[in-house]
């Protein structure tokens, strides 16, 4: 049966390769789409742990799934954090969403003050602020837009000097001075979070119940950073797992299309084939299970072709934007070889069966 098989995929090299490339497609689209956010949400999720933060603390009503609020918390609530017991370290933050050119989060910082949560920048070139008009950005953004230190930046439309460039992992990709960001976007003396820094990552709970209990603060969003970050998921983002369900969706029904267009006409090219073999004793459970080795064959082709392709692409994506993040996990591989086995197996299903029906007789006389 191996033999047929091989034998009539190679008979029709272009209608293999075309269901080939269809089953690749679908694994790319499914890895790669699910990989680039994927790999989006668990970097934004890195880069909030890296700010060095026990707890995290937001106005009333902000979101608790990243920091896009504006900037509506009096800075001076850090004063208060700070004088509470078993508390090392607080700063606030302007953390302001941009959506020119790309979709980003400018954070406003306290360098000092920042640095005492999670350490020191590392500069991997240039230093600290100089003055109001400074800018400090990560390695990542400064490699996809080739800039230096030294070069002028546009941030919220008014141009920077980039005085530093950091190791990438530290909350944002671009800083400015806490005071400049409330002048740009005229919050002067609030702040959108306050990262707070416990004497012990145990007492974080406790911390959270002791800035609750501070007189006006009962209404703030108070939370561990644990807890924080166990919102970042795709079960807690609104749309999340209905965007992966669609992109799922809309590569099954590719596969399963081209699949079954194809399968459908290699039966009909080949009734005369199914009739010899039926006539020779073939049963059609047989014939049912030539066409579908046949579509299990040209499947997993596909599937590792798809593979390759997807490393290949997050190279490339990497490459050339550093600052887009795409993550290929082993289960997703294994989901997306699965689905596209399953989709390719139900496309070929009906042609199997139809060519199993097939009547010896009929088709030996087919012309």
């Amino acid at each position: 049966m191996n033999q047929i098989v091989v034998a009539n995929l190679i008979h029709r090299p272009v209608r293999s390769l075309i269901s080939i490339i269809a089953v690749a497609v679908e694994v790319v689209l499914i890895l790669v789409v699910v990989g680039l956010l994927m790999g989006m949400l668990h970097d934004a999720a890195q880069r909030q742990r890296g700010i060095g933060a026990d707890v995290v603390v937001q106005p009333p009503g902000a979101s608790n799934i990243g920091l896009i609020s504006a900037a509506p918390a009096p800075i001076k609530i850090a004063d208060l954090i700070a004088r509470l017991p078993h508390v090392a370290a607080v700063t606030p933050v302007v953390a302001q969403l941009s959506t020119a050119g790309s979709v980003e989060v400018i954070y406003g910082i306290e360098l000092g003050s920042f640095e005492a949560l999670g350490g020191p920048f590392h500069y991997l070139s240039g230093g600290p602020f100089q003055g109001p008009n400074d800018a400090i950005v990560d390695d990542f953004f400064a490699d996809s837009k080739h800039v230096k230190v030294g070069q002028t930046l546009e941030v919220l439309n008014q141009p920077f000097r980039i005085c530093g460039i950091v190791e990438h992992g530290r909350g944002g990709r671009k800083f400015l001075p806490i005071k400049t960001m409330q002048e740009l976007i005229g919050a002067q003396g609030k702040a959108s979070v306050f990262y707070v820094k416990t004497d012990k990552p145990e007492n974080a709970d406790r911390v959270t119940a002791e800035i609750k209990a501070v007189e006006g603060m009962s209404q703030y969003n108070v939370r561990p950073m644990a807890e924080a970050l166990s919102m970042m998921t795709p079960e807690k983002l609104p749309g999340f797992s209905t965007t992966i369900k669609v992109v799922i969706g809309v590569a099954v029904i590719i596969g399963f299309i081209v699949i079954f267009q194809a399968m459908y006409t290699a039966v009909m090219e080949r009734t005369r084939e199914i009739g010899i073999l039926k006539s020779l004793g073939a049963s059609k459970l047989y014939i049912v299970r030539l066409m579908l080795r046949e579509t299990l064959m040209l499947a997993m082709v596909g599937v590792l072709l798809g593979i390759v392709i997807s490393y290949v692409t997050q190279a490339g994506l990497l490459k050339k934007f550093p600052t887009m993040r795409i993550e290929l996990s082993a289960p997703w591989i294994f989901y997306a070889a699965a689905i596209a086995l399953a989709g390719a197996l139900l496309g070929a299903l009906y042609p199997a069966f139809k060519g199993a029906q097939k009547d010896p007789i009929d088709a030996l006389a087919y012309e």
